[in-house]
């Protein structure tokens, strides 16, 4: 394994750093206050300055930077990680700048992946110039989604169409009046196997039927910023046929492909969080003086920063290293690193941004810093894609299996 990078990821690299001091950085403010100032509050991604950025990085070829092949701009995961991690660095706002922000990310997937011409020309061509937004309604309040094969929502043939009905929430982006579709799971044949049961079809947000209950909060946050979650009801939507997704019950095997690179994106935008928090708690500790010296004189103060930079250097090994296998064995030889750093990275970041926090006093729990917000979110990447316990449970019953086959073959 070579983690050095290669000329394509360093170019890429050096023009996104520059691109985030002379742009980014300087109007995170701007944005956020324009936000503010919008008719719709929840129609953040027609804010001036968030259209102005995302032309000038697309005239840069900052574009869609998560995408292989020829849809995007053709990076393997090793290649796009060290570019994911700068955009963690401003999460509310960057990963827009060069759409790369999810939950239409994973949708842009999807389409690339297993969508039709139709659909792709329909739907994945407008999500690729960042003329709408998508949402991905999965999660459901009645059942535990952690197991998607709980999926209660139903997908009922009828003639040249199918009919959906079911709840969903925690669909994220889906307060957003640009979000124009929705990929929706759900069982088209309950008495399947398990893994066969569920399908995915696209639902268009002016269908009949379709009804937004609710926004939901984490820990206070709307979310506003990349378009909130919301609590759904799908009652007697019809929609196409052709609006499936590949076949009938390729649903559950769809989500998987979906989840796999969009976990590993999140943990790569999780350091470059940590990384600005680090950067952020420094500052402040050389600036603020207790007891006649300053924080950063305090050997506890040094301790959380030694440990915030020997946990960051480990976690972006793992990613690099999950990241890797990606590439060269696919997502499914690089399972186990994937549900490692996707266990890893949130509960690790949530510790060094809770030290940064601490060490900025009453001010890190305000809206003065990025950190509150941060936190907020990666607590939120414990639960999504699957919560730790899912991860951990698989994770240990994978290696007491590899454990097993060894001794096997080495008696």
């Amino acid at each position: 394994m070579d983690f050095a990078f290669d000329a394509t990821a360093q170019d890429y690299r050096e023009r996104l750093l520059a691109f985030m001091d002379a742009h980014v950085y300087p109007n995170e403010a701007t944005y956020y206050e324009q936000v503010s100032q919008l008719d719709d509050y929840w129609a953040w991604s027609r804010t001036p300055i968030l259209r102005d950025l995302q032309a000038k990085a697309r005239e840069q070829g900052l574009w869609n930077l998560f995408l292989p092949g020829d849809h995007g701009a053709g990076l393997t995961n090793l290649q796009y990680a060290p570019l994911a991690e700068i955009t963690g660095r401003s999460p509310g706002l960057a990963p827009a700048v060069f759409n790369c922000s999810a939950p239409d990310t994973g949708n842009m997937e999807v389409l690339a992946i297993a969508g039709s011409s139709d659909q792709k020309e329909r739907w994945l061509q407008p999500l690729l110039a960042a003329r709408i937004r998508s949402g991905f309604a999965m999660t459901e309040p009645d059942v535990a989604s952690s197991d998607a094969t709980n999926i209660s929502t139903s997908i009922v043939r009828d003639g040249d169409d199918y009919v959906i009905n079911g709840r969903k929430w925690w669909i994220t982006g889906a307060m957003n009046p640009d979000c124009a579709i929705f990929i929706v799971m759900g069982k088209t044949d309950p008495s399947a196997d398990r893994h066969r049961q569920q399908s995915m079809i696209l639902v268009p947000r002016d269908t009949p039927g379709v009804e937004i209950v609710r926004g939901m909060q984490v820990l206070g946050y709307d979310d506003h910023d990349h378009g909130g979650h919301a609590e759904m009801v799908f009652r007697d939507v019809r929609v196409p046929a052709s609006n499936l997704i590949a076949g009938e019950g390729d649903g559950f095997f769809i989500a998987q492909a979906r989840l796999g690179p969009g976990r590993i994106h999140h943990c790569m935008r999780s350091i470059g969080m940590a990384e600005r928090a680090i950067e952020l708690m420094c500052e402040r500790v050389e600036e603020r003086v207790t007891f006649g010296r300053p924080l950063a004189d305090q050997g506890v103060i040094r301790e959380w920063i030694a440990r915030s930079r020997i946990e960051i250097e480990q976690l972006r090994l793992l990613t690099l290293k999950a990241a890797w296998l990606m590439d060269t064995v696919g997502v499914r030889g690089a399972h186990t690193e994937i549900q490692a750093i996707k266990i890893a990275a949130p509960l690790t970041v949530q510790g060094i941004l809770d030290r940064a926090m601490q060490a900025f006093g009453a001010m890190g729990l305000s809206q003065d810093t990025p950190l509150a917000a941060m936190f907020a979110g990666i607590r939120t990447l414990r639960l999504a894609d699957g919560p730790d316990e899912v991860h951990l449970s698989a994770l240990g019953k994978h290696e007491v299996k590899r454990q097993r086959e060894r001794r096997g073959q080495a008696g």
